[in-house]
């Protein structure tokens, strides 16, 4: 029985190890799976489908936000504008970084307030102490008592009196350890409590983050305006060069429709015997060519179109109809001069608001961590009740329901952290010479896009009078080696040649066109102008 008994114990380890290994093998295999099992090829990691079916979910809902586009409406330039602000998702994640800034700035208020925390608890608790079993042999002391009081054996009285009014020295019986037990406590605790943390001086640290708080604030608000500038920018352009697009294609469908028209008085020349076939041939091959480009800038319109729904932040799939700008009137040259432009640029720029701001910042946190090598006092205070019973040895409980109540004025000042503190300050000194040095760089940097804007703006509208002129001169001289071609006055090769000029000086005339306008939308941004929100009311 006893040997069957040690088999059943060794079978049951022996089962207890296997189940070990097997779950030790399990995770490792299942820490396997998680990873790819070879860099050869891809593979699908668990899970893939279930966040590719909540990604196909989500498009099917679409998005509720987003703006509608009426297929049958033309929109002008400041609708689609209206549009992008409204429906763009950059504007909506600058707008929740300026609604984060303005939470940081809460965060950094509240350090200014008591911190107060209402606790409650309740528990029971059993211990045990060893408790031991004595025994007292007392015969030697009895032997000491005989000896020194020798009454006490027919006088307890007087024996007892002696002991009492006299100091006898008699030595404490041996006492020897027979055994012991335990000795039961149990206890119950209630307790509720609400406690105060008030940090009243600080040297200046949370008004310094404080500060920080709202410069990255500011921060946020400008790069928000800034956001809706770039998409205005961005808007404007993209229209303008949508519209430069439309214009090539007509252009090259004229082209096409003048090259066909060659040809056929090529042909008609050949018909008389007046041309040569290589003449025709090369009218033809021309005639392609055009036809190859009017495709070409087909295509440039369709991706124009696509590159302004983009901006716009609507689905590439939506038809949009768009109004043309050939009637618009051309912006006129800026009152000022370029020096007063700039002047202009390094004061309300958002960018440079932005860099001066984060400026701001880093002086903040600077003027933090150097208060931070100050001590910090702060007041504590708690007052509740608590309840305490116990009982010992299966006993009745005994204890007591009280108010508690304290409160105390600390003072605290690291003296040695590892050399934290300066490293944050050294942290903060460098960030602040790197706010400096980028806010330089950036007023350098608005100089020469202001620069560059207006030079480019101004470069446009001189082109523009000089492209007209070469229209003109194109067109006419087109039309007079055509007509003298006709009457076998002029040669093939000068009827391409002069056909090829009017083509391209009317690419010319409409890039050019497109040009000041949107040299004209970057120069107001480049001096912070565009969709430049209005000034706050005066109080």
């Amino acid at each position: 029985m006893v040997v069957f008994r040690q088999r059943q114990r060794v079978q049951g380890r022996c089962v207890c190890a296997a189940l070990v290994l097997g779950i030790f093998l399990q995770s490792v295999a299942f820490g396997r799976d998680l990873t790819p099992p070879t860099s050869a090829q891809p593979w699908s990691p668990p899970q893939l489908d279930q966040y590719e079916a909540e990604l196909a979910e989500q498009a099917s809902r679409g998005n509720p936000e987003r703006v509608e586009i009426d297929p049958k409406k033309v929109y002008d330039l400041p609708e689609l504008i209206d549009i992008a602000q409204r429906n763009n998702p950059e504007t909506r994640i600058a707008w929740e970084r300026a609604r984060q800034a303005a939470a940081g700035v809460g965060l950094s208020e509240s350090t200014y307030y008591p911190y107060l925390v209402a606790s409650a608890g309740a528990g029971y608790a059993r211990a045990f102490l060893p408790f031991p079993s004595l025994a007292v042999d007392q015969r030697p002391l009895v032997t000491q008592l005989v000896q020194a009081v020798p009454e006490a054996a027919s006088n307890p009285g007087a024996a007892l009196h002696t002991l009492e009014t006299k100091n006898l020295n008699l030595a404490a019986p041996p006492v020897s350890i027979t055994g012991g037990g335990t000795l039961i406590a149990d206890t119950v605790a209630t307790n509720a409590t609400l406690s105060v943390q008030w940090l009243l001086v600080d040297f200046g640290e949370r008004g310094a983050m404080l500060d920080a708080a709202k410069q990255r604030l500011m921060m946020a608000n400008v790069g928000f305006n800034a956001t809706h500038q770039k998409i205005v920018f961005e808007v404007t352009r993209d229209f303008y060069e949508l519209g430069n697009a439309r214009q090539q294609v007509e252009v090259a469908a004229s082209a096409l429709r003048a090259a066909q028209t060659v040809e056929q008085a090529v042909k008609a020349r050949l018909d008389n015997g007046l041309a040569i076939k290589p003449e025709y041939l090369q009218a033809q091959q021309q005639s392609a060519q055009f036809e190859f480009e009017a495709e070409a800038a087909l295509g440039a319109e369709s991706d124009a179109q696509v590159a302004l729904v983009d901006s716009l932040g609507i689905l590439p799939t939506t038809r949009l109809q768009v109004a043309d700008y050939a009637d618009e009137p051309l912006p006129g040259v800026p009152e000022q001069s370029v020096e007063d432009l700039i002047d202009l640029a390094l004061s309300q720029r958002p960018d440079l608001v932005v860099q001066l701001a984060n400026l701001h910042a880093m002086q903040a946190e600077v003027r933090a961590a150097r208060a931070d090598f100050f001590p910090k006092i702060a007041v504590n205070g708690n007052v509740g009740d608590a309840t305490l019973n116990a009982s010992i040895a299966n006993s009745a409980y005994f204890g007591g329901q009280h108010s508690v109540y304290g409160a105390d004025v600390s003072v605290q000042l690291p003296i040695f952290d590892g050399f934290e503190r300066l490293q944050k300050l050294r942290a903060a000194e460098s960030g602040l010479q790197s706010a400096q040095s980028e806010l330089m760089e950036a007023r350098d940097s608005a100089v020469r896009e202001v620069w560059k804007a207006y030079t480019d703006f101004r470069t446009a509208l001189r082109e523009q009078d000089a492209a007209t002129k070469l229209l003109t001169s194109a067109e006419n001289a087109y039309d007079a080696v055509l007509e003298s071609y006709r009457n076998g006055l002029s040669t093939y090769p000068e009827v391409v040649n002069a056909e090829r000029d009017v083509v391209s000086a009317r690419s010319v005339g409409h890039n050019t066109r497109a040009a000041i306008f949107t040299s004209a939308a970057a120069l107001a941004l480049s001096i912070g102008e565009l969709a430049k929100p209005p000034p706050p009311p005066s109080r």
